[in-house]
């Protein structure tokens, strides 16, 4: 029997008892990004087929997923959710994913936020909302979502801290990282388990060049983050940055291989898009990624078949292409992206339009080594990568791509601008250093190329010894 009932935190969803016991088990797993989490989507989608709150979490996870096959799973629940729906907030939930659907991606995100002033404490919106901001490079309201909400939840609620925890991530990608650190830490006092915390936490340490910190905090608390939950992956990601600027890139190989790409690996955007981050990173410095372009590339093969869903992923898609050096299959990729932007009104296609499309052409500029080119690109649009999602730290591949073809095109007033600027914002750190070296040397700088070298031997010497 179904009746107007109320989940965990208060708010009104038509189902019944059980339903909602799924349904609120379904929300705490996702907060803390559990596998069980998905056994629970199971529930929902074949048990409670009539529970528009049960309906609307399937369909926001396979939304979140930004994995065009999820897409029809996604529209099934929709459905589902649109003929179910009676009560205001379902209805408004059914707003949001119809928009998410449709592409407009900013329009779902305003109907969240219209949920959440009528009801604060849901934390399905709340939840589904953070991710919105974080796909679209929202990074106010990545934080001030979460600000509206948090106070508003039972002081005594279990989930109090993981709300704390996505409001550090808001506060870090804000340039608040003070309080983003404090945040963050007192989610992890609260629940050590928290891994989007962990993230937050990791990023706040990331854009202050912390990297002697960073190392330290997660290599102390990899029993927390490592293993066992549905983003392990990424922060594995961080790790190896980490290394990076350690100097020590055969331990950021060894990551790749063991967490963000092998034959093991499930196929999923958030796994490949690392994979395809952290290789092109290697490219830029010239490293030897040893044929790992290649079995990455032939992964995002099989998803650049389908219809161009989330500019950010197509993006890290033509990267694994060009650096197999697939670039036939990296332009097709591209004009798909050009095509599916003029059919969409939605805030998908202007996301592509305005930053994935050009970012995309600079990469395959780059590999062609075409340097003019891919300045001409990024530099007028490097204000704006926001826009098309991901975070500061993600987005920093553009940045680099962009500095390393100002060397190669000798282009040094400009590559000593942007190294000036990179320093300015973040003093420490191997790579900033090192190619302030490098711009300095270009111009006859001979003494303050070698001051540089030896600032990032320094920081390096510092960040191997926290690796240790």
């Amino acid at each position: 029997m179904t009746a107007v009932l109320n989940d965990q935190h208060g708010n009104p969803m038509t189902g019944s008892v059980d339903a909602v016991a799924v349904y609120d088990h379904a929300v705490d797993r996702l907060l803390r990004f559990h596998p069980d989490l998905l056994g629970a989507a199971d529930a929902l989608a074949t048990d409670h087929q009539t529970v528009p709150m049960a309906q609307a979490m399937v369909a926001y996870l396979s939304l979140m997923s930004t994995d065009s096959d999820d897409l029809a799973g996604a529209a099934g629940a929709a459905a589902n959710l649109r003929e179910s729906a009676d009560h205001p907030r379902e209805r408004c939930h059914a707003a949001a994913v119809d928009a998410w659907l449709a592409g407009d991606w900013a329009g779902a995100s305003a109907r969240l936020d219209e949920a959440l002033v009528l009801w604060p404490t849901d934390l399905l919106a709340l939840i589904m909302g953070h991710q919105l901001d974080f796909f679209l490079g929202d990074a106010g309201n990545l934080r001030d979502r979460v600000g509206r909400c948090l106070p508003e939840l039972d002081a005594d609620s279990p989930h109090v801290g993981f709300l704390r925890g996505m409001h550090a991530f808001g506060l870090e990608e804000s340039g608040h990282y003070g309080p983003a650190e404090e945040s963050g830490l007192a989610a992890l006092t609260a629940n050590r388990d928290d891994v989007w915390a962990v993230h937050a936490v990791v990023h706040t340490f990331e854009m202050q060049g912390r990297v002697d910190d960073g190392l330290r905090f997660m290599l102390d608390r990899e029993a927390d983050w490592g293993s066992g939950n549905l983003f392990t992956c990424h922060n594995w990601w961080h790790l190896a940055l980490y290394c990076l600027e350690a100097g020590d890139r055969a331990r950021a190989l060894d990551i790749y291989d063991g967490h963000l790409h092998n034959g093991g690996s499930a196929g999923v955007p958030i796994e490949m898009l690392d994979a395809s981050a952290l290789l092109w990173r290697l490219a830029l410095e010239e490293a030897d990624t040893g044929g790992r372009f290649g079995p990455l590339a032939d992964a995002w093969a099989a998803k650049t078949e389908n219809v161009p869903w989330y500019a950010f992923n197509d993006m890290h898609a033509v990267i694994a292409l060009v650096g197999a050096g697939r670039m036939d299959d990296a332009r097709e990729v591209i004009s798909r992206m050009r095509t599916h932007a003029t059919q969409i009104a939605g805030s998908n296609g202007w996301m592509a339009s305005e930053i994935g499309i050009p970012a995309s052409e600079a990469i395959v500029a780059f590999a062609e080594g075409r340097y003019d080119d891919v300045v001409s690109l990024l530099l007028p649009i490097r204000r704006r990568f926001q826009h098309f999602g991901g975070s500061h730290a993600q987005r920093d591949a553009l940045q680099r791509t962009l500095l390393e073809s100002a060397l190669r095109a000798n282009r040094h007033e400009l590559a000593r601008s942007l190294t000036a600027e990179r320093l300015s914002a973040r003093g420490s750190g191997t790579y900033n250093w090192l190619q302030r070296a490098r711009v300095l040397q270009a111009i006859g700088d001979d003494a303050g190329a070698d001051n540089a070298a030896r600032q990032a031997e320094q920081y390096r010497r510092s960040f191997a010894a926290a690796l240790a």
